[in-house]
């Protein structure tokens, strides 16, 4: 840890002309001297990489064409703000006013091809251009088709998860749509978003934000219309998993009606439950504790009779299980699912299939920790609405660009950051070009940063392997 000595103003004639004056400190066996420097360096050079990428993608005027237009004539242009928010989300950014402290660096804004970074006025200015809900998917919309379309075909199709979530504001006072709902945490002031996500790709398809307190099931159908009227040719759905909170008739129709299987959690009414008694005929399974029984069930609203799956895990052997404890049948925690897939898929297999939408609950996770969804909040509920529909999409870009440099194992945000995001950097001007020298030290690690690099800035997309772990020398300290 460095401590502060004393300051002094004297000047070391050995260092750079743009650095002055010292002050000293120590770090308790010498004495460190701390200086400024007017040269352009930042700490986040390493976005350089992503930057790259993006450009490659051509995602800047991809953002041009659907982004609502600012009218001022001194106003900066409206994808200048989009770019700014989503490096600085990125970047580590939670809040507006964190994106704004970007202001500061002087690599970023040439990176980008900006002016300069975006400040918090501005973004919160233009954010509050977005008023309803029909202007919000007309900007998005073509951004979440274009995010699936860099996805290939694959045989037997993909597995969309539907998911809702819970985003706390309890600070939030005033804020429209943060309204008091249930939560893990109980009744707690937040948002009640919808989102969609490719399972096998961990790419989000689409994203609805709702008020705190509206109904699990409210609006499920319109964003599953929605999402499947705009996937791309090549991407299939082969089978469609949903919590319990698209459990509903409408909803099953729906995807009836497309011929799209699907597994979803049941609700434990008082009619499922008086399924469950002496009676019911449980098969012992291969895994210890569980057992599964199954049948054609039609509830008092359902237009036809549907595969019920009931599964039972017995407490003492799987203290871990997930599912919902009876009164009239201790010892158990009991799940129940509802299916369209044959009855040759049998019941446990069925259960297995829906536990891969685990998959999704870390997505949300990652878009909690790195993304700053709990943390966005705005006056107006679409204007947060077009916030987090942009971070989103960052972080869609960010599996994009992993994918795109053919790395099998995703590495989070977090770990992106530390690897690659915030390497240093100094950018120059000379002749007529721009240069950016990365603080990256010789050896294996230069090796890996400039494949990396050839990677993306190659034009053949299986040229130049580079894995994702950092080469072993650079940790020995070799």
């Amino acid at each position: 840890m460095f401590i502060m000595k004393k300051a002094s103003k004297c000047l070391d004639v050995s260092s750079p002309q743009t650095v002055t004056e010292f002050i000293e400190v120590g770090n308790g066996k010498k004495a460190i001297k701390i200086g400024f420097t007017e040269q352009k360096v930042s700490p986040h050079a390493g976005l350089s990489t992503f930057v790259s990428f993006v450009h490659r993608a051509k995602w800047k005027p991809r953002l041009e064409k659907v982004l609502p237009v600012r009218t001022s004539p001194n106003a900066r242009p409206a994808v200048e703000l989009a770019l700014s928010f989503m490096v600085g989300v990125l970047a580590g950014a939670k809040k507006l006013a964190q994106v704004g402290y970007l202001q500061g660096d002087r690599v970023l804004p040439s990176l980008l091809g900006i002016k300069r970074m975006a400040s918090q006025y501005s973004l919160s200015r233009y954010f509050q251009k977005f008023k309803n809900a029909y202007q919000n998917s007309l900007c998005f919309g073509p951004l979440w088709r274009w995010c699936l379309e860099q996805l290939p075909s694959q045989a037997g199709g993909y597995t969309l998860d539907l998911d809702t979530t819970r985003l706390l504001h309890e600070d939030a006072h005033g804020k429209e749509g943060v309204r008091t709902g249930y939560t893990p945490k109980g009744c707690k002031r937040c948002y009640h978003p919808l989102l969609a996500v490719i399972a096998e790709a961990k790419v989000v398809a689409g994203f609805w934000l709702r008020v705190g307190n509206t109904r699990c099931d409210n609006n499920a159908v319109g964003f599953t219309e929605e999402l499947l009227a705009r996937l791309p040719r090549q991407i299939r759905i082969g089978l469609v998993r949903a919590d319990s909170g698209f459990f509903e008739e409408k909803w099953l129709q729906l995807l009836e009606k497309r011929h799209l299987a699907y597994i979803v959690v049941g609700r434990f009414v008082q009619p499922v439950r008086q399924l469950i008694g002496k009676d019911t005929q449980w098969q012992k399974t291969d895994l210890a504790g569980t057992e599964i029984a199954e049948q054609q069930y039609q509830g008092w609203s359902w237009g036809c009779a549907r595969r019920l799956i009931l599964i039972r895990h017995r407490c003492e052997e799987r203290p871990d299980a997930g599912g919902k404890p009876l009164l009239n049948c201790p010892g158990y925690v009991y799940q129940v699912l509802v299916t369209s897939l044959p009855e040759h898929v049998a019941g446990l297999e069925v259960w297995r299939r829906y536990n891969g939408r685990a998959g999704s609950e870390n997505v949300i996770k990652e878009l909690d920790s790195s993304f700053a969804l709990p943390q966005i909040c705005l006056e107006k509920f679409y204007a947060t609405e077009a916030a987090m529909s942009l971070a989103v999409l960052t972080y869609n870009l960010c599996i994009l660009f992993q994918r795109h440099l053919g790395w099998k194992e995703r590495l989070n945000a977090a770990t992106l950051r530390f690897r690659l995001f915030t390497a240093a950097g100094i950018i120059s001007e000379s002749g007529g070009y721009t240069t950016l020298r990365l603080a990256v030290r010789a050896g294996p690690l230069r090796d890996w940063w400039a494949r990396l690099l050839q990677k993306i800035s190659c034009p053949l997309r299986n040229c130049v392997a580079v894995g994702a772990q950092l080469p072993a020398l650079w940790f020995s300290g070799a």
